[in-house]
């Protein structure tokens, strides 16, 4: 890609040819850049309408996790020849509706035959150039700040392997559907030096991802850690998507553990999350702030660390 495209030919494209982020964003202007993400994947649930809405609510996050505003969305789907059209229309009237209360519209597609049906988003957002929020810029002294509870791969595992309890899945699905918007507009308010969303690499894999572009360390309480009804009793019982392990295989070597661990607890740690919630470093002066914005809005969260000088790693205490 460096090659193709090398970065400083392309000044005004912000993010996107350099440290890898949640989405790419080119400036328009002084006030104004544009956001771009796309993605899709397989059911994570039996309901085709919870199904369309946590798809559409995982592509929307990107735009959230740079501190954007959605402006419009294309779909994106893979549908077999003999799918039921009853069901793929409440696959797309979940997502449309996810985009429309999110503020922005769906204006077209496309859709290709597969063998498995996927679906997802194409979004297009804007953000002002001097507000963007990547990952890169915590500082040691932050505080990290968590919004959605974690253990979404073991849930939705239990729920294809005919072992979850109806109310676990309930529950889940309800945070899969929640929109990132409240917690993007919290870590704005809060003026947060890093911001991602923790979705299919873990909450390690994705705090990896921030500490490493803030050539920093990041260490996180595990006793502070938010879980999912039955989340735990699902790990336990080693319930595990195959992307936990593949997750813990290549995140593993940046983790040092603080303290004592079950193998279930260390590998929950690693599980891959569809639709999670934001991951913001702010100051500790601006904890309050968001958590304020957060509560005002009905949404959740919870400090589960702290910043540190280092390179890269992550410290469980």
């Amino acid at each position: 890609m460096a090659e193709a495209f090398p970065p400083q030919a392309y000044p005004q494209l912000l993010v996107g040819l350099g440290a890898p982020d949640d989405a790419a964003v080119y400036q328009l202007n002084n006030e104004q850049a544009i956001i771009a993400t796309a993605d899709f994947f397989p059911p994570v649930v039996d309901e085709a309408y919870d199904f369309g809405a946590i798809a559409a609510a995982n592509a929307l996050s990107d735009v959230y996790a740079m501190g954007g505003e959605p402006l419009f969305a294309l779909n994106l789907a893979a549908l077999p020849e003999d799918f039921p059209p009853e069901i793929a229309a409440e696959i797309f009237r979940g997502g449309a509706e996810k985009v429309r209360e999110a503020g922005a519209v769906i204006v077209g597609g496309h859709t290709v035959t597969d063998k498995e049906p996927k679906y997802g988003l194409s979004v297009t957002g804007m953000v002002h150039p001097h507000k963007l929020i990547t990952k890169g810029g915590a500082r040691p002294g932050d505080q990290l700040i968590l919004t959605k509870p974690l253990g979404l791969g073991v849930m939705t595992t239990a729920n294809k392997r005919g072992q979850i309890q109806p109310e676990h899945l309930q529950a889940a699905t309800e945070v899969m559907k929640r929109l990132n918007r409240a917690a993007s507009r919290a870590a704005q308010a809060a003026q947060a030096h890093a911001l991602t969303d923790i979705t299919g690499y873990s909450l390690l894999g994705h705090a990896h991802e921030m500490a490493h572009l803030s050539n920093a360390q990041f260490e996180l309480e595990y006793a502070a850690l938010p879980w999912l009804p039955g989340a735990r009793q699902y790990a336990e019982a080693w319930i595990f998507p195959g992307g936990a392990g593949r997750n813990a295989e290549f995140y593993g070597r940046w983790v040092r553990w603080g303290r004592a661990l079950t193998d279930w607890e260390k590998q929950l740690l690693f599980d891959p999350q569809t639709s999670g919630g934001l991951l913001m470093a702010v100051a500790p002066e601006a904890v309050e702030v968001a958590l304020n914005e957060l509560s005002a809005a009905g949404e959740l969260g919870w400090v589960i660390g702290a910043v540190s000088a280092g390179g890269g790693e992550l410290l469980i205490r």
